[in-house]
């Protein structure tokens, strides 16, 4: 894999967590948590960060039912993704996100401890990313081939 900077989403209805990694050293971390008010405010909170960090690409974490179905965030995840891509032209992957927000509350002792518990699933999401070498997966895709 080339050295590239990413961004990670953890999209919710509310808050949108965010992450930022790099290839090169294969480690993510949590970056901020984004109030999901209104879509100009959300999309220009975006923009700012790719301007500033300059990321390759994309990676959204896609909401799946346990046993891997599709359920009624997932068509907000890939609404989302396709967002992303078609505002800043930039490659978009999408990743299985199944117990990601338990794994970060988990790490955080066991409670949302306030709206970080966001940030850290989208730098769980990312490095999941990097731990399993990707197919890219764009928001268009079949449900039953995200990156898990």
């Amino acid at each position: 894999m080339p050295d590239e900077t990413l961004l990670a989403f953890d999209y919710g209805t509310q808050f949108i967590g965010i992450a930022v990694g790099n290839t090169l050293t294969a480690h993510a971390r949590p970056l901020e948590v984004l109030g999901n008010t209104s879509r100009d405010a959300r999309f220009a909170r975006i923009d700012a960060l790719i301007k500033e960090w300059q990321p390759g690409r994309l990676v959204v974490g896609l909401s799946l039912n346990v046993d891997g179905e599709e359920q009624p965030m997932t068509a907000h995840c890939r609404k989302f993704a396709n967002q992303l891509k078609g505002r800043f032209g930039l490659p978009v992957v999408l990743v299985d996100e199944r117990g990601t927000s338990l794994a970060a509350q988990s790490e955080m002792g066991g409670s949302r401890r306030g709206k970080r518990v966001d940030a850290v699933a989208a730098a769980i999401i990312l490095q999941s990313y990097f731990d399993e070498p990707p197919t890219d997966i764009t928001p268009e895709s079949p449900p039953d081939t995200p990156h898990a």
